[in-house]
């Protein structure tokens, strides 16, 4: 007598079985209330998308998307973990957000870039992503409303401030509206995964600092070649056998390479700040930061000094000051400030017009929630 195909993984105890087919069927269940309830979400979702044209509201909202994720933490009673919920609603958030109204992203490409990866990480799955060749161009494409938002990276732990962004943050009309934190771990990446065959490792800047010592460890003598970015190390070493990329998971997938090592970068605790561009501020979420820029005037002594000082007096803690030379004024600088608390906070906005009073000039770049850093693989 022929048995019925088993579709289900069985245990060979009949009692067992019968156990886990009323599991199973109660999980069924449980599955079909879930897709319920998401289309009953994503009909309000319809429902806020027709109330938000008929205003300035954008349909990007960080502040509310991470409070969405913090209340549900919450009232989370387990045993479902609370680390899954923010992956979990961020691709829900992700595929309703286009019923509102679709909304393209910018960001450092080509695909398999990890500012593509943090884009993914951000947005979800379902976002309307637009690859552009440079950080310049992604500032462009945000200043013109070709895009309403747009990704880059502005600070790693291992090379510090990506200085490309520093200066277009100065030159374009964008606001930071958001920021991400990720944990960056490098593959080394060719053809055919193998060690022996590496004549030329090829990537950007960045990823080739970040990973100096191991390559010197493993691979000492052998060229190293820049370029524009990871993904186009990775179409470098699609091209030719003897090259290895350093990339992500991400780019080995997206073009169909091979890993020879995983994790090759040299600290492990290299992670990479992003800034999410637009041109609407979000409201306070209760954990921002602001960023800001200033001048100062060369020949003002202790110039630095008393632009700092309001902060120190309104009790507003700084967490970053970097420098940029001002294009066509020899030894004169941009200060970038990042400060805690948002810039409608009254003991913010009483330190920034205390500096902005003793600067040369001043500009508010934004204030944004601040990101918790996702300890997963991500990176530039």
């Amino acid at each position: 007598m022929v048995q019925p195909k088993k579709t289900e993984a069985t245990t060979g105890n009949p009692e067992q079985d019968a156990q886990l087919d009323a599991l199973r069927t109660e999980i069924d269940a449980v599955d079909q209330a879930l897709l319920d309830a998401l289309n009953r979400r994503a009909r309000l979702v319809e429902s806020v998308g027709h109330l938000k044209r008929g205003s300035d509201t954008k349909v990007y909202e960080p502040t509310r998307e991470r409070r969405i994720v913090e209340r549900l933490q919450r009232l989370n009673e387990g045993p479902f973990p609370d680390a899954g919920l923010g992956p979990v609603f961020r691709e829900i958030i992700s595929a309703t957000r286009s019923l509102e109204e679709p909304v393209q992203i910018a960001y450092l490409g080509p695909e398999g870039t990890f500012s593509h990866q943090a884009a993914r990480h951000q947005f979800g799955e379902q976002a309307q992503l637009a690859s552009v060749p440079s950080i310049t161009d992604v500032f462009a494409a945000v200043e013109a409303g070709k895009v309403e938002l747009g990704i880059v990276p502005v600070e790693n732990t291992t090379e510090g401030v990506v200085t490309q962004t520093l200066d277009a943050l100065a030159k374009f009309d964008v606001s930071v509206c958001a920021e991400i934190a990720l944990r960056i771990s490098h593959d080394l990446l060719s053809r055919s995964g193998k060690m022996d065959e590496v004549r030329c490792v090829a990537s950007h800047p960045q990823p080739l600092a970040q990973c100096r010592r191991w390559l010197d460890r493993h691979l000492p003598g052998v060229d190293r070649v820049e370029t524009a970015s990871t993904a186009a190390a990775a179409l470098r070493a699609v091209a030719d056998p003897e090259t290895a990329a350093i990339g992500s998971p991400m780019a080995a997938e997206v073009y169909g390479l091979v890993t020879i090592e995983s994790a090759i970068e040299d600290r492990r605790d290299n992670s990479t700040r992003f800034l999410v561009l637009g041109n609407q501020e979000p409201p306070p979420s209760g954990n921002d930061l602001t960023s800001a820029v200033f001048t100062i005037r060369r020949d003002q002594p202790g110039g630095l000094f008393h632009l700092l000082e309001p902060f120190a007096q309104a009790g507003v803690n700084l967490t970053s000051i970097q420098l940029r030379p001002i294009h066509g004024k020899p030894w004169e600088y941009l200060f970038f400030l990042d400060l805690e608390g948002h810039r409608s906070e009254p003991r913010v906005a009483s330190a920034l017009e205390g500096a902005s009073q003793l600067a040369y000039s001043s500009r508010i770049l934004g204030s944004f929630p601040r990101a918790e850093l996702d300890v997963g693989r991500g990176g530039r």
